[in-house]
């Protein structure tokens, strides 16, 4: 009988490790599983949902302004039925979900967008590397081993993965701003007070600021004016572009190629008057007072910190006070658990004392005037968005010293102030995406965007001396050649819908040959498609100079006239394209469509 029972032992054994084998192949199965969902909306949404716009107006009724637009929110926005989870899951456990939809988010949804889930967002939104613990940090799709950036690392993700065409977000310390720069896309964070904040959990009341993020400037602006309920205005041109030189050198990213991107585009934009360099770190111990009273509290020993440090702190010190303000009671009672970065923050510095929160709010006020005088209404403040390409995700220099006071240092300037910033992609730097920062006064979200939109192309043609800035012109085949070659290129990158890509390389083509009308029709169908309707109509009147019988060129001019509102002129152009020929049906459709609507 022994040997019967040790073979019985054996064969359930050996059945025993076929389940143990299954069991962990199918663990892995849905491991994998899991991994492929996550990575097939690069883990930027935490919850999938559909808020549908109201009907289409039926003709001659104009549609709605973001008709045929998706987007998502980060995870502090109201939505009816929905528990916003300010990135813990604790704060979901304790409560409830919202009885109604934030105004912001419901403005957008009757303005003709379709809202179609929350994303992710830094623990409390409270710091800007986009890890979390509770979650899986979103990938960053331009630099997947690099981190997205923060607080609401989500929605710079779910933009620029393509997976909505923008996202909203909250800018407190950077949390539109930096996800923007280290994703590669469009960030602008509003005039703090300008836009509501019903329906949205509150961080720092005083510095939080409601944002957006686009892929380009054309959506940027149409959300913009939704959000910021503005009203039909002539664009204005900037006077002042403003280099902040010393600030320029706070970042690690060669910071001469940044400088000539902006200049290049100034000067051929603007003209070179409208360029103007300063010493913001100067001009800011000059007209805010208080930063002086704050340097006899804090100093330690005889070193002296830097405007921009005492700045930095001031910004860390609100943030902290106004956030414990809000939350504090609720993490005393629920006691949840709290990354350590986070927790020192929070828990390192003793309460303010009433002197010195008056303090800060006095410097907060003389910043916001200061800045006011230097741009006035017309005036543009240019500074790095971070001090370098967006580190590597574990990486011990997020957490190092130089690295918070860098990027505290640039980050400042809006939140504190309150004044509206922008950020701007300009391609990339080591393999990893590269930013530049627009700040207008407070008040100037307008301009700003105006600005954006008129800018945005030329700093894209010009963005290629970041990436290539020694590239040679000297080649073994013929210019002609080359620019035929540059310009195919053009048209594989126009097929795929890379903009900007293109843009690059139909602006190489005229660079190699500027006779030839055809590279400067391409390039307007590129321009056209980001919304950059001057530039368009431009490139076409060159084109037509070089060849009078371009139909496309026509085409293509009259359809950035009738978006300029230059509806007779356009009208024109569709004319002139049935001359040439008469049985292209774009043209007489336009035509026709044009003279009903303008000319009865």
């Amino acid at each position: 009988m022994q040997p019967k029972r040790r073979h019985s032992l054996a064969s359930r054994a050996s059945n025993l490790w076929v389940l143990l084998g299954l069991g962990i192949a199918g663990a892995l199965l849905v491991t994998k599983k899991l991994k492929k969902r996550v990575r097939e909306d690069f883990g930027a949404f935490i919850e999938k949902l559909l808020l549908l716009p109201p009907p289409r107006p039926a003709p001659p009724k104009a549609p709605h302004p973001l008709t045929g637009l998706s987007f998502s929110v980060s995870d502090l926005f109201d939505v009816k039925s929905y528990v916003s989870g300010f990135g813990h899951p604790d704060w979901i456990r304790t409560h409830e979900a919202a009885a109604s939809t934030s105004p912001v988010v419901s403005d957008l949804v009757e303005s003709g967008a379709t809202c179609v889930g929350k994303t992710v967002v830094d623990e409390f939104a409270f710091s800007i590397s986009g890890e979390t613990k509770h979650y899986d940090t979103p990938t960053n799709p331009a630099a997947p081993a690099h981190i997205p950036g923060g607080a609401c690392s989500g929605a710079a993700v779910a933009v620029s993965a393509n997976l909505v065409d923008f996202a909203l977000g909250i800018d407190t310390v950077g949390g539109v701003r930096v996800p923007a720069g280290y994703c590669g896309v469009l960030g602008f964070r509003s005039s703090q007070g300008i836009v509501s904040n019903a329906g949205i959990i509150p961080g720092s009341s005083s510095l939080d600021a409601v944002g957006w993020f686009a892929r380009d400037p054309n959506t940027l602006r149409r959300v913009g004016h939704v959000i910021l309920q503005l009203q039909f205005a002539t664009q204005r041109n900037p006077r002042q572009i403003i280099l902040a030189d010393d600030y320029l050198q706070l970042s690690k990213i060669p910071v001469d190629r940044i400088k000539q991107v902006v200049i290049k585009s100034a000067e051929k934009l603007f003209g070179r008057q409208s360029l103007k360099h300063e010493n913001v770190e100067k001009y800011f111990e000059a007209k805010v007072p208080s930063l002086k009273e704050f340097c006899r509290e804090k100093a330690n020993g005889d070193a002296k910190p830097t405007t921009s440090m005492l700045l930095a702190n001031v910004m860390k010190l609100l943030q902290r006070h106004e956030f414990l303000q809000n939350h504090g009671d609720w993490i005393n009672t629920v006691n949840p658990s709290i990354d350590p970065a986070i927790h020192s923050q929070l828990c390192k510095t003793a309460e303010l004392t009433d002197e010195e929160i008056e303090n800060l709010n006095a410097v907060r006020n003389q910043m916001r005037v200061a800045i006011g005088s230097l741009l006035k209404d017309d005036g543009i403040l240019v500074i790095p968005t971070m001090p370098s390409v967006p580190p590597k995700l574990g990486s011990k220099e997020i957490t190092s010293e130089d690295y918070q006071n860098r990027a505290s240092s640039l980050l400042c300037v809006a939140s504190i102030s309150g004044c509206c910033q922008v950020t701007v992609p300009l391609g990339q730097h080591e393999k990893c995406p590269v930013s530049v920062s627009f700040i207008a006064r407070h008040g100037g979200d307008r301009f700003l965007l105006d600005t954006v939109q008129k800018m945005y192309a030329s700093l894209q043609e010009n963005s290629s001396l970041i990436v290539n800035p020694k590239a040679s012109s000297i080649n073994t085949i013929s210019q002609e050649e080359s620019a035929e070659i540059a310009k195919e290129k053009g048209n594989q990158a126009f097929k795929e819908k890379q903009w900007q890509k293109a843009i690059g390389l139909y602006s190489e083509a005229i660079k190699l040959n500027d006779k030839n009308g055809t590279y400067y029709s391409n390039r307007a169908a590129a321009y056209l498609e980001l919304g950059s309707f001057g530039q368009a109509e431009a490139d076409c009147t060159k084109a037509l100079t070089l060849d009078k019988k371009n139909i496309k060129a026509y085409l293509r001019r009259g359809t950035a006239r009738e978006m300029l509102g230059n509806f007779k002129e356009a009208i024109d152009d569709f004319s002139y394209a049935l001359v040439l020929e008469p049985n292209n049906k774009r043209a007489a459709l336009s035509a026709e469509r044009l003279r009903k609507m303008f000319l009865q």
